[in-house]
């Protein structure tokens, strides 16, 4: 049977931090607490790994079953404070004891001396994390930096109350603690010279000798834990659990909460969620639960828009794609690593995690990371004129300014405030925001202008729709005649071309934009003819389809007879006159999505036989971004091809 109990810290005659001093070290946050939560207690996991093995992280919303719940109340009143001096008694008696449980393994776990005055200075994380607050980071490269986020554990709890269950190594055996913690506000009992004043943090374990708490250890530990249905740790297993009593969802409910959390660790600890290139497996293992049923954390890879931030991330990494970025004054000193990625990308439905990051519906954003590639946050950009082009980008400091980079956040590690830094550190994260600008600037420039407009151009099913990004070759029809009405156009040359830039200039004419495909054909064929003619109806214009923007071109062969219909797709770079079927290299190009028949049905084959005359027919193409897209339908009689 334990004995652990409650006891509350007086002030020392020599004085103490008061709770409240240590709850306000997080500030007032712009992020909501379930956030921070992830992000810090992931931080504290990853500089915890063992490097052995990936990190498993997850988290547990749940009610405490039946079966436990009376341990939970007979354990932890134990002398528990009255409830004006911390309201933990009304959390642990209500019918229903909510719980959100953090756990690690695959890492250290809170090991070293269980006392703050013991002078041990390589291994303290029990005193770090239990005890003290505010020592700096002692895990080279880490994610963490002082260790206030620690903090939102307990503002997290109602009753600001939290127990701890971790495993370590110590003496080259293992050993389980069990503590439980609370920080709340200070107080006094009685009054004038003989009264008492209290800190406000409060301890549960064991008291010993000379009155310090100390942690339930080994078989105690296991028995108790066991008792209030922790997860227990197996023969050869170190880590953490931290149990945040009574959690504060806000205005969530409790699935709506759980959710929340899978997509906040997909937004905010997706690089960890990524193979390893030496090994193919991910750095971090995520899962989360809600009352027993598991809630899938979302794949950047598989989830828009994440994952073009991952495709970003992998050209940061790239030896081709990956751009250093410099600081040029004296000395001469590298940034970090930047990696950008541009595609059409269709308005997308922002979830709740989406928009706490910043990102709604559209993505102009980089994302910026330190060495121990958390995300730190993502820093929106210039908006494209074109209203569905996006971009997405990744910056990496270097690993010689992470202390810099480092030192210019807050407490809660989610943005680099250069005005807070001074001298030579201050000028390098300022010029980094520069440099990361200009990046961006030469990614949506084109033809030596850069877009500065915000166009608000609406998705339609004519040819308005996207003009934004339809710029046409020169010669033809005129881009005024475009401009007066979006009529057929007759005619002229044998190769249209709709350019996917994005820019409202045209670079042949310098005129407004204009648009094009073949709108000829050999000579109009007749009935038993060698070569049908092709017509084109309107020009061509975009719509979104199962969540890709494609180009799309209403045609009909007017000639009588069963036709076999190809379509002949080329590129050329924004510049450019020549004609390319091949695309230019690091260039993508056009593929066909598909023949829409009178009907409404897509036929996907290379080849379309379609029966010629009076019927209406569409092909479907995939664009490709700051490419000319030149599109060429060509019909054959059956008859002829036998």
């Amino acid at each position: 049977m334990t004995t652990a109990a409650w006891h509350s810290q007086m002030f020392p005659p020599e004085g103490a931090s008061a709770a409240e001093g240590i709850r306000n070290q997080l500030g007032r946050p712009e992020l909501d607490l379930l956030t921070i939560l992830v992000r810090e207690s992931a931080q504290n996991s990853w500089d915890a790994r063992t490097g052995k093995t990936a990190v498993d992280y997850h988290l547990d919303l749940r009610i405490v079953s039946p079966a436990h719940a009376p341990a939970w109340r007979e354990l932890l009143a134990r002398n528990v404070p009255a409830p004006e001096h911390l309201p933990l008694r009304q959390s642990i008696s209500s019918p229903v004891i909510r719980v959100l449980t953090i756990s690690d393994r695959g890492t250290t776990g809170l090991g070293g001396p269980t006392r703050a005055d013991n002078a041990v200075v390589e291994n303290h994380d029990f005193v770090s994390f239990i005890r003290n607050i505010g020592e700096p980071r002692d895990t080279e490269l880490g994610g963490g930096t002082y260790g206030f986020g620690k903090g939102i554990f307990y503002l997290l709890s109602r009753p600001g109350t939290v127990l701890v269950h971790t495993r370590c190594r110590v003496d080259g055996g293992f050993e389980t603690r069990l503590m439980g913690c609370a920080l709340w506000k200070s107080y006094a009992e009685g009054e004038g010279l003989s009264g008492r004043r209290y800190t406000g943090r409060h301890w549960w374990g064991t008291h010993s000798a000379d009155g310090v708490v100390e942690p339930l250890i080994g078989a105690e530990a296991d028995t108790t834990a066991e008792r209030l249905g922790l997860r227990g740790f197996g023969p050869d297993e170190t880590g953490t659990t931290v149990v945040v009593i009574d959690p504060d969802l806000g205005e969530r409910e409790i699935q709506d909460a759980g959710s929340y959390l899978a997509e906040t660790i997909a937004w905010n600890l997706w690089p960890k969620m990524l193979a390893a290139p030496d090994d193919g497996t991910p750095p971090m293992r995520f899962s989360v639960q809600c009352d027993g049923i598991t809630v899938p954390v979302p794949d950047p890879r598989e989830t828009t828009p994440l994952d073009m931030f991952v495709s970003a991330y992998e050209a940061m990494r790239s030896a081709e794609d990956a751009k250093e970025l410099w600081y040029q004054g004296h000395p001469r000193t590298k940034l970090g690593m930047l990696g950008l990625e541009k595609r059409f990308l269709p308005p997308f439905t922002q979830t709740p995690a989406a928009e706490t990051a910043g990102v709604e519906s559209t993505v102009h954003h980089v994302c910026l990371m330190r060495t121990a590639e958390l995300v730190v946050t993502y820093h929106a950009g210039p908006k494209p004129a074109a209203e569905y082009v996006s971009y997405a980008g990744v910056f990496r400091a270097d690993i010689e300014l992470d202390s810099t980079f480092a030192s210019s956040e807050p407490p809660t590690h989610d943005a680099w405030n250069w005005q807070s830094l001074e001298g030579q550190d201050k000028r390098f994260v300022k010029m980094a925001f520069t440099r990361i600008k200009e990046s961006i600037e030469g990614l949506i420039e084109i033809d030596g202008r850069i877009r500065t407009s915000s166009s608000e151009i609406s998705l339609g099913a004519a040819s308005r729709s996207f003009s934004d990004l339809v710029a046409g070759a020169s010669g033809f029809g005129g881009a005024s005649d475009y401009r007066r009405a979006f009529k057929p156009v007759k005619p002229t040359p044998p190769a249209g071309t709709v350019h996917l830039s994005g820019d409202l200039y045209d670079a042949g004419t310098g005129a407004a934009p204009s648009s094009s495909v073949d709108q000829t054909g050999p000579a109009a064929g007749k009935p038993g003819g060698r070569q049908p003619r092709v017509e084109y109806l309107d020009a061509p214009y975009f719509e979104v389809r199962a969540g890709q923007v494609l180009l799309i071109q209403a045609f009909r062969v007017s000639a009588l007879g069963v036709h076999r219909c190809v379509a002949d797709l080329g590129i050329a770079l924004a510049g450019t006159s020549s004609r390319e079927t091949d695309p230019p290299r690091g260039a993508d190009e056009p593929r066909l999505f598909g023949w829409e028949s009178p009907d409404g049905a897509l036929h996907t084959d290379p080849t379309q036989t379609l029966e010629g005359g009076e019927d209406v027919w569409r092909v479907l193409v995939r664009p490709a971004p700051d490419t000319t897209t030149e599109i060429a339908v060509h019909a054959q009689r059956e008859e002829t091809l036998r």
